[in-house]
């Protein structure tokens, strides 16, 4: 049996998918085993009536032993 472990990550990128992936990258520099990340609470930073990007509140799951 596997023993997951979920943390919670906020990131910014050009667009969700850039959001997403920043925070991949970012867990990865020091967690293992990242199985997947769930993507919520999704904002959008407005500057001078324009999108300027875009932030996700993720969820981060890894497996700590399997």
């Amino acid at each position: 049996m596997a023993v997951a472990k979920v943390i919670e990550l906020i990131s910014e990128g050009k667009n969700v998918e850039d959001a997403i992936e920043n925070a991949l990258q970012e867990a990865a520099k020091t967690v293992k085993n990242i199985k997947h990340i769930y993507a919520e609470a999704i904002q959008a930073i407005v500057e001078n009536n324009k999108v300027k990007s875009y932030r996700i509140n993720a969820k981060v799951t890894f497996i700590v032993n399997s």
